[in-house]
């Protein structure tokens, strides 16, 4: 891959959260089964070889607080970070200001990551119907307890603590004003709002007026903003910077099977030339090297099974045919893949649309809340059962 495109005229600020100073706003968002360190190493390594720099934060999977205090194998298996990534950052789930204090302090006191975010985002009904996620914000004491007890847990030890929601539960119930006062007072380090209710999940357009509105509300707090929401391409994130105002950008569907965005948008957003798309024959080697450090990091079984998922998303747009999209989606080894992979290898061909909308979207749909939720949004109790215990996040 070659830098060919044209930089931008309207070179980005650079992005400071805590104590660490991002030489371009862009961070990678936490999606469940995907930004896995193999991942996320995959990102670091395309960036420094196409721009010379690691220049963004590049957030790990959600982790459950609960099944972190509890060292849950699977969950302590998914905070390990490798050892190209400074700063560490980690997002946690949690909805219990006790567990949240206590994982923070065993992140602190053993050295886990360098950066903490907290998950008030996540629609997925069998959360939001528990009083988790994405619910919490419209518990105003709550949620501030919760903020609260993580940055008292990290305080004196420059882990700095930032905060992800949604615009709100749905139409009738915007809380991310509300929130991102409240991550001020409770000194967290920035706000990171996904412009889209609860409500919607992933469908429908994000409203980036309401990130606008965040960034005016937030004046005077000194705390930065981060959009997300609908960057598919580098000139998304521009645009987002430009239109909102906000301090940076958080890329999730945007990067699926497309790991060298971020090496894109931060060219862009740092006003250098900008890399292309890849050709077929690149991606083919990318998607190997995927392979390779999940093999590494999971075992060779289990990568076969993970990488599967992954080509559809990287072959989007090449003209490779349903035969070989199938044949990929049956690998069981290293060496299989690897074959199938050399078949394409010398192919010059770019994909189409290539920064089009990709990933999940559906539909938009009531949320799914305990009963009376809405009732008292001044109730502080922490919900019985949204804490998951075992799951790893």
């Amino acid at each position: 891959m070659t830098k060919t495109l044209a930089p931008s005229a309207h070179p980005a600020a650079p992005l400071r959260i805590g104590g660490y100073d991002l030489s371009s706003p862009v961070l990678l968002a936490p999606m469940a089964g995907v930004t896995n360190m193999p991942f996320r190493v995959l990102c670091r390594e395309i960036e420094q070889q196409l721009t010379g720099t690691t220049s963004g934060l590049y957030v790990c999977e959600m982790i459950t607080a609960r099944a972190l205090v509890a060292r849950n194998p699977k969950t302590l298996h998914m905070t390990a970070f490798a050892p190209s990534e400074r700063p560490r950052s980690m997002q946690l789930y949690t909805v219990d200001p006790q567990f949240t204090y206590d994982a923070v302090r065993m992140i602190v006191e053993e050295d886990i990551a360098d950066h903490i975010d907290m998950n008030f985002g996540c629609p997925v009904p069998k959360v939001t119907r528990r009083g988790g996620g994405a619910a919490i914000p419209f518990k105003r004491r709550l949620y501030g307890n919760i903020v609260g007890a993580a940055v008292k847990a990290a305080e004196g030890s420059g882990i700095p603590v930032t905060v992800k929601f949604r615009i709100g539960i749905d139409a009738q119930h915007h809380t991310h004003l509300d929130a991102g006062r409240i991550a001020a007072e409770e000194g967290a380090a920035a706000v990171a709002l996904h412009a889209r209710t609860a409500s919607q999940r992933y469908s429908g357009s994000a409203d980036w007026s309401e990130i606008t509105r965040l960034v005016e509300h937030m004046e005077g707090t000194g705390l930065p903003v981060i959009g997300n929401g609908d960057i598919f391409s580098a000139d998304d994130a521009e645009a987002m910077l430009r239109e909102t105002g906000c301090h940076g950008v958080e890329i999730g569907r945007g990067c699926l099977g497309r790991p060298w965005i971020f090496a894109q948008i931060g060219a862009q957003l740092r006003g250098e030339d900008v890399p292309p798309e890849p050709t077929l024959g690149e991606v083919s080697a990318i998607i190997y090297r995927h392979a390779e450090l999940l093999s590494l990091h999971d075992g060779e079984e289990h990568a076969c099974r993970d990488i599967r998922k992954h080509t559809g998303w990287y072959l989007r747009g090449f003209p490779v045919g349903g035969e070989f999209r199938r044949d990929l989606a049956r690998v069981e080894s290293l060496a299989e893949l690897r074959a199938l992979l050399d078949t394409i290898a010398d192919s010059t061909v770019r994909a189409e649309h290539a920064d089009d909308a990709r990933g999940r979207q559906g539909s938009a749909s009531k949320v799914a809340l305990p009963e009376g939720w809405l009732d008292d949004p001044e109730d502080d109790t922490v919900p019985v059962g949204a804490e998951m215990e075992n799951n790893g996040g």
